[in-house]
């Protein structure tokens, strides 16, 4: 995405995405829940649409904490649906809800997501989209790449002359130890 190095700085919302966590290692699974809701939220969306929501994603989703999410039922989907503040579209708030179950499973076999994460990596991105769409909701090809782009997996965040670059290489995300 390396247009998004020339949009993103100076930006009161793609700039503290870009400056601090696009591309850097995630490593806690609500916050790659978090991540993983939101890139599906922002199918056929733009990205700055998600990020102007992020903290309403937030209250909605009760901080993306997973078991909760994964408990939650028809009132909560409910609930969810009628939230002006996020993105109301039921398959993307199903298939959220859904994958909290599924990194439920994966905390149990693999100790968690980022376990089972890491324990896939590396994979092709096509791999990786045959992976998730056999194991998760809603994620095809763009959803996956950027997930994974976003937390390190893939490269590609940042252009090589983007400043964030040298940080994120520091930071040493797993796409740099393949």
């Amino acid at each position: 995405m390396s247009d998004y190095c020339d949009l993103a700085p100076g930006h009161p919302f793609h700039g503290p995405y870009h400056d601090h966590e696009y591309g850097f290692p995630v490593a806690g699974d609500d916050a790659l829940f978090e991540r993983l809701a939101l890139e599906i939220n922002q199918a056929g969306l733009s990205w700055l649409t998600v990020l102007k929501k992020r903290e309403a994603f937030r209250r909605a989703f009760e901080g993306f904490a997973i078991e909760r999410v994964a408990a939650y039922g028809e009132a909560e989907r409910a609930r969810l649906l009628a939230d002006a503040g996020i993105i109301r579209n039921r398959r993307k708030v199903d298939a959220v809800i859904h994958n909290a179950s599924v990194i439920l499973e994966l905390q149990e076999t693999h100790g968690s997501f980022h376990a089972w994460l890491d324990h896939h990596h590396p994979l092709p991105h096509e791999e990786w989209v045959r992976r998730f769409r056999r194991t998760f909701r809603f994620t095809g090809p763009e959803i996956v790449g950027e997930f994974l782009m976003s937390t390190g997996y893939l490269p590609g965040a940042h252009r090589d002359d983007c400043p964030v670059q040298a940080r994120i290489l520091a930071a040493s995300p797993p796409w740099t130890r393949r």
